[in-house]
């Protein structure tokens, strides 16, 4: 079996071990569904893992866009880092209070703004405390540092080169999104949002990447998952789903397989089902 890349992902033991390395920065990233009445900042106030500081994906957005937490400006994304204490020469760690929903979404930003030494804590918060490991309630106090923002447009895919794309078929567009969504059986969590997907996608919805523990299965169990979605790896992919936080999900499962040319469509079904001049199959 392949190993895991441990430069994508970390396990709860590894972060406990090097948890008091200088170089070390934890993140919570937690954010929900508006429907989940959850508020994810009040949470990580309640309790986080030891020094961890609050990223939030809704604030550190572009905040032109009507559409919810779209990328920010590179400049806007390493002001907001700064203050977090985030910056060059730090290996972070990114974790959420789902197990991994949110997590994968802050990573990815990382990867577009030219962060690379970055990683997903396996299994998130929930098993850091089924472990009975330490939680804090006391805010960090971050040193400013600087971050280099170096934006990698070649990870990201807009409206246009999608609508391109049904035509080309030059990529292949993989939606995380449940199978009701994706099919159009189910209604969409946002009110006016049509259902059915992009023409030509599949589907890989993100609750079959997971072991009951909340991490992710083994590289042959996801190879598999993948393969009988239709994703060979003949094509470079696109990931999407409701609002470009799950599409990270699948993206970094792909990394960790060794896909090449993976690209995030970041307005996703938020933007592609609430036109009219939009193009869907159900």
């Amino acid at each position: 079996m392949p190993n895991r890349d441990t430069s994508l992902i970390v396990s709860t033991q590894w972060l406990a071990d090097h948890i008091d390395s200088p170089d070390i920065r934890i993140v919570d990233a937690s954010w929900h569904l508006p429907a989940a009445g959850r508020d994810a900042k009040a949470e990580y106030q309640a309790e986080h893992i030891p020094g961890a500081v609050f990223f939030d994906i809704d604030d550190i957005s572009d905040e032109t866009s009507d559409l919810p937490h779209m990328l920010p400006r590179p400049e806007k994304f390493a002001s907001r880092m700064r203050k977090l204490g985030l910056g060059d020469g730090n290996r972070i760690v990114v974790y959420d209070s789902n197990g991994l929903f949110s997590a994968a979404r802050a990573w990815w930003m990382f990867q577009v703004m030219g962060h690379s030494d970055v990683a997903v804590l396996d299994g998130g918060l929930p098993k850091w405390k089924a472990e009975g490991r330490a939680l804090s309630d006391m805010p960090p106090v971050p040193t400013e540092r600087h971050f280099t923002a170096r934006l990698n447009n070649l990870l990201v895919r807009d409206l246009d080169q999608i609508r391109s794309n049904i035509d080309s078929q030059c990529e292949l567009v993989v939606d995380a999104r449940a199978p009701g969504r994706f099919k159009g059986v189910d209604p969409e969590p946002r009110e006016g949002m049509r259902s059915g997907h992009i023409p030509g996608a599949v589907n890989v919805p993100i609750g079959t990447l997971f072991q009951e523990d909340g991490t992710f299965r083994s590289l042959d169990e996801l190879q598999q998952i993948f393969n009988d979605a239709g994703v060979s790896g003949d094509k470079p992919v696109v990931t999407s789903c409701g609002s470009g936080v799950t599409a990270c999900i699948v993206y970094l499962a792909l990394q960790m397989l060794g896909h090449q040319g993976l690209a995030v469509y970041d307005g996703s079904w938020s933007e592609w089902g609430m036109r009219d001049d939009t193009p869907i199959e159900v």
